[in-house]
């Protein structure tokens, strides 16, 4: 194994996975420099949710390997992974996967309880972000008395809350309305930049790809040269190659 350079906090090489023998990625390598926020683009099936569970180890390629700074993921059994996901990364789905049993600021401050912080200063800590979000109204309140957007804020918050090294956004946006989606995006990307976060945003949307230092376009799980660009000038701007 060669080790990634040092300014890439993840990093992937010949990454191969597929669903029930239905290929979802062909071979995509690309790194991603240390807070920076970078979309994944491409039609919904381009493979743009695997590469993130891939680069997020939630999933294991079946061939490729996965790097997050210079430890390698895709050697990593089960409960170091979920360590890593604990402790250094954020999740945002297209769907906010809220505990039903906790209400609103219990849902923010549950990564940082589950990291060992005190009841009061994560108490302290997801109510500050729910403000952020102009949610600050909702932090006794349950998930289902609450509409989508405000759920998906509470998710939001919740990724920001624990000061991860990597955010990683599926879609965070896809079921928000304009107003509610441009909070969100501006929010998200500003807290990533004070606070020295890296992004990696899946997206179908230009206008959410339009806020990313970097696009990664994919389509059927391989990565395709940007408009405009030569074939070796987008490998080049992508670090990507097959």
């Amino acid at each position: 194994m060669v080790a990634p350079p040092d300014n890439d906090v993840i990093w992937a090489r010949s990454l191969h996975h597929s669903h029930n023998g239905s290929p979802a990625l062909g071979g995509v390598s690309m790194g991603v420099h240390d807070g920076e926020i970078l979309a994944v683009t491409g039609p919904r099936g381009s493979g743009k949710t695997t590469l993130l569970h891939c680069l997020s180890g939630q999933l294991v390629p079946q061939q490729g390997e996965v790097w997050f700074n210079s430890v390698p993921v895709h050697t990593m059994g089960p409960r170091l992974r979920e360590r890593l996901r604990r402790d250094k990364f954020g999740w945002i789905a297209p769907e906010p996967q809220l505990v039903p049993e906790l209400n609103t600021w219990e849902n923010v401050a549950l990564p940082l309880l589950l990291r060992g912080a005190s009841h009061r200063e994560a108490k302290k800590t997801g109510l500050e972000w729910l403000e952020r979000l102009d949610i600050g109204a909702c932090a006794k309140k349950r998930p289902h008395t609450l509409v989508q957007g405000q759920r998906q804020r509470i998710a939001v918050a919740r990724a920001l809350a624990a000061s991860p090294s990597v955010i990683f956004a599926d879609e965070p946006t896809a079921t928000l309305h304009r107003t509610d989606r441009t909070h969100v995006l501006r929010t998200l990307t500003s807290a990533a930049r004070s606070h020295g976060i890296t992004v990696v945003l899946a997206t179908h949307d230009a206008e959410v790809a339009a806020l990313a230092d970097r696009t990664v376009p994919l389509l059927d799980g391989r990565p395709v040269a940007l408009p405009g660009v030569s074939d070796a000038e987008g490998r080049a701007a992508c670090s990507l190659s097959v």
